[in-house]
């Protein structure tokens, strides 16, 4: 007598996400559509799981359906906006050590030379003034988006990242930045989230680079990567809404570029208190 066929699991959608669509759970894992970027992403996640990062979801293969599968995290993430609990000091100052970790257990991958990571995707005409992000090689593979809808965290601390589809060679400020950005938030006051009204964005700064264990000469660098950042930022932004579409062209039709450029003006206003902040 044959066995009974193992009942079909269903397909819950995750939602919150800004640009990927059509990620579902199914049971215990997660099945994303898979990219250009899905086997770099693979290779990289490997890595962790064999140097017990146990901060990131394991790649287990491709579905049926083409789809990347992944383990599902349990636990609760902030999300946009963010819930009130998830701005505390103590949070951010759990997400800076979070990224630490991550960091060392990234220092020691190689990734393939010929490994595709997002961004090589597009064409992005950048003004012949604007300096590289950082000088000199990558330092590591790094997740380079630690946004609130990307962390996951239990009984109210930070213990996992997802959505690694960002993931791409960078340099450890470059990261720490772009956690800055979303976390403190670094961000003018009108593009700030309500439960952020007020924060003193300078005394968050300093609890995250504390926590990370940010040196001083990385300190020193901060605030002008931030700016090159910025700048550099709102032509990415727009090259992905005119060449991906999708959430990337709703984000920019929303006004993402005008935030990106009250970005900028905010840094400059605020660049004493930050710098204080870093090095005080």
């Amino acid at each position: 007598m044959a066995e009974p066929a193992e009942p079909e699991l269903a397909e819950v959608p995750l939602l919150g996400g800004d640009v990927t669509e059509g990620v579902v759970r199914v049971g215990d894992t997660v099945r994303r559509p898979r990219q250009p970027w899905s086997d770099a992403v693979a290779g990289y996640l490997g890595h962790l799981a064999a140097v017990g990062f146990d901060g990131a979801p394991r790649w287990h293969g491709v579905d049926a359906q083409g789809r990347d599968i992944l383990d599902f995290i349990a636990g609760d993430v902030p999300g946009s906006p963010p819930e009130p609990w998830s701005t505390t000091d103590a949070v951010l100052a759990d997400v800076g050590r979070l990224l630490r970790r991550l960091h060392e257990a990234s220092s020691s991958y190689r990734p393939p030379a010929d490994a595709c990571w997002f961004g090589t995707d597009r064409t992005v005409e950048l003004p012949p003034d604007l300096p590289a992000l950082f000088e000199g090689p990558p330092e590591l593979v790094s997740h380079s988006d630690v946004t609130p809808q990307n962390v996951v965290c239990r009984d109210g601390h930070p213990v996992a990242l997802i959505d690694f589809d960002m993931t791409r060679p960078t340099v450890r400020l470059a990261d720490v930045v772009n956690t800055a950005v979303h976390w403190l938030p670094l961000k003018h006051p009108d593009d700030r989230e309500p439960v952020y009204a007020g924060v003193d964005v300078p005394a968050r700064l300093r609890v995250l680079v504390d926590a990370y264990g940010l040196d001083v000469d990385r300190r020193a660098g901060f605030l002008a990567l931030a700016h090159r950042g910025a700048r550099r930022s709102w032509h990415l932004m727009k090259a992905n809404a005119e060449q991906r579409g999708g959430g990337w062209a709703r984000m920019w039709a929303e006004g993402v570029g005008d935030a990106i450029r009250r970005r900028q003006a905010f840094l400059e206003s605020e660049h004493d208190a930050l710098t204080a902040a870093l090095i005080g």
